[in-house]
């Protein structure tokens, strides 16, 4: 028998639209500074429609979405979680987390812990901007997200060419990785983000509907997970898959929405 969530979100699928050739982006060629800016300007805009004050006392996270080329591929950097952590185990994310008292901003918090988790560091980072609005997580954190696009280490601002030239791409053998905290790291091609093999609709707080991304074959080593078990947004993903889905799906959903590639 269906459980009441998958029923939904197939009711919901029809809400749902992939349109890739109204993209405001390529989402095959190389990110240059041309896109880096159109995206920074359709961030610009959404925020002013999507700011979300801040609660005093709420205990709050941050998180980076790190947007890259990888051998000319634009996407995505993601992180799959160690199996061994206390909250979120082998799930897919972002690299990012509590916002601590020393920090000086959310955005801080969010570099810092891209730095501890993948050895990227602020120096490679360009921020787009903040999108949203922040969700909160399982755990009852409130989770804000940035934007950032990342270069090797050295390159960045060293890019003087056409603003149609395309950036510098990273390999992901050269970063750093906490071995606490995660377990490898891989790169999704946007246009992972249109394949019909790879999506499928999903129910985000079982409320709203997104896209969830099946990145099984994309990660080294990877055998397949167990169902997530009393809660639908916990675990790897469903029928053995391991995906981007939950909250961290949903931002991808979010941000895909405002390229216009989804609607």
């Amino acid at each position: 028998m269906l459980s009441r969530t998958l029923i939904t979100a197939a009711a919901h699928a029809s809400t749902l639209h992939v349109q890739p050739s109204t993209s405001i982006i390529s989402l095959t060629s190389p990110f240059t500074r041309s896109s880096l800016r159109t995206l920074q300007s359709a961030i610009i805009a959404h925020a002013t429609t999507s700011k979300t004050p801040v609660i005093p006392g709420e205990v709050n996270a941050a998180v980076l979405v790190p947007l890259c080329n990888v051998d000319g591929v634009p996407g995505v950097l993601l992180e799959l979680r160690g199996g061994n952590l206390r909250s979120h185990a082998g799930e897919v994310s972002f690299p990012g987390g509590r916002v601590d008292p020393a920090d000086a901003s959310f955005l801080a918090a969010a570099l810092r812990e891209t730095q501890e988790e993948v050895g990227l560091y602020n120096g490679q980072i360009d921020i787009l901007g903040q999108f949203g609005p922040p969700e909160r997580s399982l755990m009852g954190l409130r989770v804000w997200p940035y934007v950032g696009f990342v270069y090797p280490r050295g390159n960045h601002g060293t890019d003087t060419g056409s603003l149609d030239d395309p950036l510098p791409s990273i390999s992901l053998s050269s970063l750093t990785i906490s071995q606490a905290e995660v377990a490898t790291v891989f790169h999704l091609p946007l246009s992972a983000f249109t394949s019909p093999a790879r999506i499928r609709p999903d129910m985000f707080r079982a409320a709203s509907p997104y896209w969830a991304i099946d990145v099984s074959d994309l990660v080294e080593g990877f055998e397949g997970v167990n169902d997530s078990i009393g809660h639908p947004e916990v675990g790897g993903g469903k029928e053995g898959r391991l995906e981007v889905w939950g909250l961290t799906g949903w931002y991808m959903s979010l941000l895909m929405r405002i390229l216009k590639v989804y609607t």
